[in-house]
């Protein structure tokens, strides 16, 4: 299983250069310096790291994305409910409305997303 999870400055720049993909690299060195306090090796350092996971490529100093940032989070769900509730939607589910109950509209909006994978198709 591909490995869905970034520490809370990598998905911050993660999420930099899903915001301005396609980007220079060099203009993407002055946002994260701007954003992130980075100097240009750092830039250099997670953005090597992140396109050997999969995520983005730099061509020709051109970075751009692999993996789209819902496809990304997607993945990281998944991997979430696989690895704390065994795999199991209902186990989460369960978990996550236990101290607060759904509004009419969420029971509504779940039951739409459900009658629509159930019927083969995708929300969105």
């Amino acid at each position: 299983m591909a490995d869905f999870k970034l520490a809370p400055v990598k998905a911050k720049f993660a999420d930099i250069i899903w915001e301005n993909a396609p980007i220079m690299s060099p203009e993407l060195v002055k946002l994260c310096e701007k954003e992130l306090n980075w100097k240009k090796s750092t830039t250099y350092t997670e953005l090597r790291e992140l396109c050997h996971r999969g995520l983005f490529k730099n061509e020709k100093a051109l970075v751009s994305t692999l993996i789209t940032k819902d496809e990304f989070y997607a993945g990281h769900s998944r991997q979430y409910v696989t690895e704390t509730f065994g795999g199991s939607l209902p186990r989460f589910l369960t978990a996550f409305i236990s101290e607060s109950p759904l509004t009419e509209n969420q029971v509504k909006e779940i039951e739409s997303i459900i009658r629509k994978h159930v019927e083969g198709g995708k929300h969105g």
